[in-house]
């Protein structure tokens, strides 16, 4: 089966900053870009740090505990590296700089364990030669979940029963309602009715699946193999 990748659902019109872009034109691109992330890019093109929304709203948090907390110990908590990024001026100072980079062909599934692992909300997508070649977010990855129910289908048909299990098509009946997957009819062996719905919820696009399948040969119970015989000794 041929899964989507990376490439197929990045946007490759990124939105990029530099290290020395101020504080308030990021400010800006995000309110009239309507962007949640933007790549930093190094002199050499390279990716070097990401700024996010969140990180710009640690200055606002900063001036709300300086403004209510003169004359207490709670500016305290301020010191060191998250006072330094909330005082930041510039893209270089308030980015951040874990950086989790994917290629185009990552499977999309790939994608989405790594946003989940590194608890971030976009991936730099670079090309072999480290520059950037486009951002993935979780709304992209979701577009999968978009596939038309008969390309779904036609998939199930074509790569999961006739491709992959060499069983006949026509002999099951698959129906896709908006990712929800249905399976009635018979495969050829009884081994192929424990795999078919892992195999069909891998399929992408498919929100999940039932199947109700009979089998033409019960394949569950082969033979033992006949141990080979040996030959007698000369002059027994």
């Amino acid at each position: 089966m041929k899964h989507h990748t990376v490439a197929d659902v990045m946007t490759t019109d990124v939105l990029t900053v530099t290290t020395e872009t101020s504080f308030k034109d990021l400010v800006a691109l995000f309110v009239e870009r309507k962007v949640s992330a933007l790549p930093v890019l190094g002199r050499d093109g390279t990716v070097t740090g990401i700024v996010r929304e969140t990180d710009l709203l640690k200055k606002e948090e900063l001036q709300r505990d300086l403004s209510t907390g003169l004359g207490t110990v709670r500016p305290l908590r301020w010191r060191g590296g998250r006072h330094a990024v909330a005082a930041g001026s510039v893209a270089g100072e308030v980015m951040t700089t874990r950086v989790v980079p994917v290629h185009p062909d990552v499977p999309l599934t790939e994608a989405a364990r790594l946003m989940d692992k590194h608890r971030t909300a976009c991936l730099p997508v670079v090309a072999d030669d480290g520059t950037l070649a486009g951002i993935v977010t979780p709304r992209d990855l979701l577009r999968v979940f978009l596939r038309p129910d008969a390309d779904i289908r036609d998939e199930i048909a074509g790569d999961v029963l006739q491709s992959y299990l060499g069983t006949n098509p026509v002999l099951v009946h698959v129906d896709v309602h908006q990712g929800m997957v249905t399976m009635t009819g018979e495969v050829e062996r009884k081994s192929m009715v424990a795999v078919v719905l892992p195999l069909v919820r891998a399929v992408d696009g498919v929100v999940d699946a039932t199947a109700d399948l009979s089998y033409a040969i019960d394949d569950s119970h082969r033979p033992a193999a006949t141990p080979e015989a040996k030959p007698w000794p000369i002059g027994a």
